[in-house]
């Protein structure tokens, strides 16, 4: 028999970074915190605010959510790749960071919070299931990424102790099942989403085509990502030099930069493109805060990455009506469906890569056709709407509602 709901789920969300950019799991919890059914859910979100001239991006994207309460944390600077100097200057401030944690335990009393959840940056996840010990609290952590031994041994603790585990698509979740050995009766798959409002299909091309210095009749393909060989660059301009012949006036934008900064993978991209003939058809634009413009002005979206989690790019260019193109593997086939939103190739195979990408400059029926059902499947299956009630369900199973 169901417990009836005669009182809110009180859920208090956790994110001590202070360090920008915004990372994609704090973007995906704050479409979650602001799509949950206030009727049936009291909201509330421990973050760094930072001084109130320089605040932290994740307050930044907070603070002017409706209906949520905001509990200021610090825990002080993140130990990630940090030198040790810095990391023992850190050390030097654990007693304020623990006393901030001791006022957030006092918090969740006070509020009688029943759910905590957070994501899976380790000293996230590890506060949160400390904190959900301390308390009575319920912990959840949501994990962005694909079960590795990449991961640090404070995330795998507090992975296995926490009461839940939801991964950001069926593929991540199995990873963590299967990977990681974590219980599959406490780890859901729960396929993120995004802001259609953000997504203007209609946006005029001609601005940023003149801007970059495209013809109006040029095929481009676009390929959004943090710069490094997983995400598949190399293999697009692999590609491109298969095509250099055929298709003489293709341009590729490469969107992003240098990840980890200094990687110079960048460099790398640009002597294989010289190499191979192509450096005239590559366009490389760093990081863009326009992402949604330059969409606009492409014809194909193309991420050949290995194992995506996810691939929020991908949702975000079939908003934009754009067909994608990328490899059946990881969580892409969740989001990508091939033939109908786009073209799925074998791992690694340029070739196939390459005709694929021949397939849709040559065919634009085929990819207004791709365009117009890829944008239908995110109104449909990656709004932010069908992402909180599936979190809300995840709440509803822990706290014996359901």
């Amino acid at each position: 028999m169901n417990r009836p709901l005669d009182s809110k789920a009180r859920v208090l969300f956790i994110h001590t970074a202070t360090r920008p950019p915004l990372g994609a799991d704090t973007w995906i919890h704050a479409l979650i915190i602001r799509h949950l059914d206030r009727a049936t859910h009291e909201v509330h979100v421990a973050c760094a605010t930072g001084p109130a001239g320089d605040p932290t991006p994740t307050f930044k994207a907070m603070r002017d959510i409706p209906e949520l309460e905001i509990k200021p944390v610090n825990l002080g600077s993140e130990l990630f790749a940090k030198s040790l100097l810095e990391r023992g200057e850190a050390v030097i401030k654990t007693a304020p960071a623990l006393w901030s944690l001791f006022e957030l335990a006092r918090y969740i009393r006070k509020h009688r919070i029943q759910l905590l959840h957070t994501s899976d940056r380790p000293r996230d996840a590890l506060v949160t299931v400390l904190l959900a010990r301390l308390t009575g609290a319920k912990s959840i952590v949501h994990v962005h990424v694909t079960y590795g031994h990449w991961m640090s041994p404070m995330l795998r603790w507090a992975m296995a102790r926490t009461n839940a585990l939801i991964g950001v698509s069926n593929f991540v979740a199995g990873s963590l099942i299967n990977g990681g050995g974590y219980a599959s009766n406490k780890t859901r798959g729960v396929l993120n989403a995004i802001d259609l409002a953000a997504w203007d299909f209609a946006t005029d091309p001609g601005p940023v085509r003149a801007d970059l210095g495209i013809a109006s009749d040029a095929p481009v393909l676009i390929c959004v990502a943090r710069v490094f060989k997983t995400k598949g660059q190399g293999l697009l301009i692999e590609a491109l030099g298969l095509l250099k012949n055929e298709l003489p006036n293709i341009k590729l934008l490469i969107v992003g930069q240098d990840y980890p900064p200094g990687n110079n993978y960048t460099d790398e991209l640009k002597a294989l493109a010289e190499r191979l003939g192509v450096s005239h058809n590559v366009i490389f634009t760093g990081l863009r805060n326009d992402v949604p413009r330059l969409m606009a002005a492409a014809d194909i979206m193309a991420m050949p990455s290995f194992e995506e989690p996810f691939g929020l790019v991908y949702a975000e260019a079939m908003a934009m009506k754009k067909p994608v193109i990328a490899f059946d593997n990881g969580g892409t086939p969740e989001v990508v469906e091939h033939e109908k939103s786009g073209l799925l190739s074998p791992q690694d195979d340029v070739p196939a890569l390459a005709a694929n990408i021949k397939r849709l400059v040559m065919d634009a029926k085929l990819r207004a056709e791709m365009g117009e059902y890829g944008r239908r499947q995110v109104e449909k299956r990656f709004v932010p709407q069908r992402l909180a009630e599936d979190v809300a369900g995840v709440y509803r199973e822990l706290l014996g509602r359901d």
